[in-house]
């Protein structure tokens, strides 16, 4: 087995083990819809020989998002731009999937290049929305979040079926709950960022509560041919947070809950947790979580040709690449050989 072989989830086969990583464009339309630069962005990259184009988090609800530039899936227009998405990226070849975002108490702030960006709270008069979260615990700048009640989480199930089924119809092949870098389902599990007293709060098994309905409800919603994926932290990277073996413990549980493989990120809960960032620091998580009986794949600091090699079958089943194939969408190609290039591309040869 290599990087290049074929891997099969469920109904589906992925041509081979290097996807793109949902990179977020912060592009839509004013009503969350799929624009023409994403059109061209993704097309791109599909044409690049990846097993798997993974479209960017896109929100299950307006204050979901983290910001108004945000993809969205919970109206028709939306779903019908998605289909137009998914189009593109099948026709160059590639699998389509979708990354589904929860954002919690990191919504509602700015895109990254205007004024302060990620850190800066973009108030309701302003445009901006009250931000939940499971307690009153804002992320760094971010505005306080409300503490959502058993109300607010019934909603938030049926946003997560709702997409689901708008994924589906959309036409995505595989679908990923965004569970790590301190969105909702990282907050519920991290006692960290997890307060709570009640149901939803307390030890492991308590605080894994709703982000295990949260992996129920898009199931539901969610075809039984095809796969599912949760990204998730493999760790907090702080005293007091999640370890490595707290969330292998939790994989297991998205194992039997529904989930097919998890793509392990780290840190990301708080700004002084950073992130890792030598070569293939979350692939090398994988062999710890490969015992918890599903797939892993991994992002993170794949950059070098020379890593796919050292990821798989070493370390995980497959790689999601991000930074480097924004800055070349041939990235792939240029270690596949020349004969996987797009045959419209011959004259380049």
């Amino acid at each position: 087995m290599t990087v290049w072989t074929p891997l099969r989830l469920r109904d589906v086969t992925l041509p081979n083990r290097v996807w793109l990583s949902p990179m977020c464009q912060y592009s839509a339309d004013a009503d969350g819809t799929p624009t023409d630069w994403h059109l061209a962005h993704y097309g791109a990259r599909a044409a690049g020989g990846l097993g798997m184009v993974m479209v960017e988090c896109t929100a299950v609800a307006p204050d979901m998002r983290t910001t108004a530039r945000d993809l969205g899936l919970w109206s028709e227009q939306q779903v019908a731009g998605h289909r137009r998405l998914v189009q593109v990226i099948e026709t160059a070849g590639s699998v389509p999937a979708l990354q589904l975002g929860v954002a919690g108490r990191k919504s509602s702030h700015g895109v990254p290049w205007d004024n302060a960006g990620t850190r800066s709270a973009i108030a309701p008069e302003d445009g901006g929305w009250q931000p939940l979260a499971p307690s009153a615990v804002p992320f760094a700048g971010l505005a306080v979040p409300r503490e959502m009640t058993s109300a607010d989480g019934t909603r938030v199930l049926e946003d997560l079926d709702r997409a689901s089924r708008n994924a589906h119809r959309a036409g995505y092949r595989l679908l990923e709950l965004h569970g790590a870098n301190g969105y909702l389902f990282h907050q519920f599990l991290s006692p960290l960022a997890n307060r709570r007293t009640d149901e939803w709060g307390g030890d492991l098994q308590a605080r894994l509560r709703f982000p295990l309905e949260m992996v129920r409800a898009l199931r539901s919603g969610w075809p039984q041919d095809k796969p599912l994926v949760v990204r998730l932290p493999a760790e907090d990277l702080l005293a007091g947070g999640l370890t490595t073996e707290d969330m292998t413990l939790v994989a297991e549980q998205l194992g039997a809950n529904g989930a097919d493989m998890v793509d392990l990120s780290s840190g990301g809960l708080v700004p002084e947790a950073g992130r890792l960032s030598e070569p293939l620091h979350n692939a090398r998580y994988g062999p710890l979580f490969g015992k918890a009986g599903v797939f892993v794949a991994a992002s993170g600091a794949v950059c070098e040709a020379t890593h796919l090699g050292e990821a798989v079958p070493g370390l995980v089943d497959a790689v999601l690449v991000g930074r480097a194939l924004l800055r070349d969408p041939y990235w792939a190609l240029r270690d596949q050989g020349l004969e996987f290039w797009p045959r419209q591309y011959h004259r380049a040869f």
